[in-house]
């Protein structure tokens, strides 16, 4: 991949060079390259709503010194901008003769093929795909009153350079197909949505998945939605589906076991390690090494392979997610989990697929233990306080559950608990474990990175449910 030298007066050799006399006297650091871009297509009732294609492409250059970060970031690549960038970090930093000991290796498998999904399929061929979903909807029934489509690709080249001369290097595509259905019926609407998406080829979400299966999903919410009812309130058992509910443990959970957080102390989970802090039955991990899924990684944003780290097993602490700073000042080695959304942000931990192991209980055994309770197919929007881990989340798809089995769809029902404490509740875990279908986006700090969630069914003993319905 020699993208980054090919229209610039700068030479590999002279950026190893920099990159070699700015960090001597570093603990760590970097320079990173990216050449990204990406695209998007909107659909909606059958009119072109928006189209974008966004390209990029620069440098940062970061060095660390104990716990301070100082960065510069530029999108000319030449000579002289690196200079620059050299001499203004150079300036900042701290003069400290050490070395970080937590040297990244290569990689030796690849989580995703060089593909470019921009490329693969015409401007006219993208927008035929997005008419035929919604052809496809109102054909199926008269009470669909609006179609929304879109897909989406991205096509990321990154090198990372040390100041060792060690070069890491990947290319990372990135595709995601929504639809979002409204219907009608007595003058009453409801929405419903389903979408995939992964580190492939639009085809292979699109063609080979059927995407007329994922038009069914968010019609078949749709219509869920408008017989549904208002959603009962109280403290009482709930089940959560497999797959996407996982986004209540990231959210809840997951931003908790970072290691940033745990190193400042202002995480629940700071002062845990080896304690017991869920159920005998709860196992967490993130794994950034599931092939072709949206929050894997090759490698992460500082050159470290990504990795599949158990963060708690049998209901016991057992690690947390780590890039190479905060791994250094914890004393331990990084996880793998060094991200960036680009060039101009500076990497830090942050979640790649996480999700909650497999148990050895059905959903159908979880439904007969409830007498009265609600059972969450689907999230959508969702706050949470990483300090402590109170989150409130609003279900998408939610039914009642009354004397062990499954009864009417409810609406406006809201999840409020905290994250920590409801790990403790966990007395069922499901034998159907799923990953989410790639739709994950994640935010910290103002940047934002493609993540998987997931998790089996399983049964909570007790959460508040917010509801209009006594």
């Amino acid at each position: 991949m020699s993208t980054f030298f090919n229209e610039t007066d700068l030479t590999r050799k002279e950026a190893e060079q920099l990159v070699s006399e700015t960090l001597k006297n570093c603990d760590d650091g970097e320079l990173f390259f990216e050449n990204s871009k990406s695209e998007s297509f909107v659909l909606d009732d059958n009119k072109i709503k928006n189209t974008s294609y966004d390209s990029s492409i620069g440098y940062g250059l970061r060095a660390v010194t104990d716990d301070v970060t100082s960065y510069s970031h530029s999108n000319e690549i030449s000579k002289k901008s690196l200079t620059e960038a050299s001499k203004n970090l150079l300036a900042c930093l701290k003069n400290k003769n050490g070395k970080s000991d937590i040297a990244p290796q290569r990689s030796n498998s690849k989580m995703y093929s060089d593909v470019n999904p921009i490329e693969a399929k015409s401007f006219s061929e993208k927008i035929s795909i997005l008419k035929n979903v919604d052809e496809y909807l109102r054909k199926k029934d008269s009470l669909v009153k609006q179609v929304t489509a879109s897909i989406s690709g991205e096509y990321q080249e990154i090198e990372i350079i040390k100041s060792d001369s060690q070069s890491f290097k990947d290319i990372r595509p990135l595709v995601r197909f929504n639809v979002s259905v409204m219907v009608e019926k007595n003058g009453r609407r409801e929405t419903g949505s389903y979408g995939t998406g992964g580190r492939m080829n639009y085809d292979d979400y699109i063609a080979n998945h059927d995407w007329k299966k994922i038009c069914d999903k968010a019609y078949q919410q749709a219509m869920i939605n408008l017989e549904s009812k208002d959603a009962p309130a109280g403290e009482m058992k709930v089940v959560l589906g497999p797959g996407w509910p996982g986004i209540l443990l990231h959210e809840a959970i997951g931003h908790g076991l970072e290691g940033d957080f745990n190193r400042k102390k202002t995480s629940a989970f700071h002062n845990l390690m080896n304690q017991k802090v869920a159920s005998e039955h709860v196992t967490i991990v993130d794994d950034g090494t599931v092939v072709n899924r949206r929050g894997s990684i090759t490698i992460d944003d500082e050159g470290t392979p990504s990795s599949r780290t158990v963060l708690i097993e049998n209901g016991i602490l057992k690690n947390y997610m780590q890039d190479r700073l905060n791994a250094r000042l914890m004393k331990t080695k990084s996880t793998g989990n060094g991200r960036r959304e680009s060039f101009e942000c500076a990497p830090m931990p942050r979640m790649t697929n996480t999700f909650m192991l497999g148990g050895k209980h059905t959903q159908e055994e979880m439904i007969k233990s409830v007498d009265k309770g609600i059972f969450a197919v689907s999230f959508g929007g969702g706050q949470v306080d990483i300090t402590n881990g109170k989150f409130v989340f609003s279900c998408t798809e939610a039914y009642e559950i009354s004397n062990g089995k499954i009864g009417s769809p409810v609406k406006g029902a809201t999840l409020i608990g905290n994250g920590p404490d409801i790990l403790t509740k966990v007395s069922m875990v499901g034998n159907d474990m799923q990953l989410d279908p790639g739709i994950g986006t994640c935010g910290k700090n103002g940047q934002w990175v493609p993540v998987g969630v997931g998790q089996p069914s399983i049964l909570v003993d007790k959460i508040t449910v917010g509801g209009t319905q006594l």
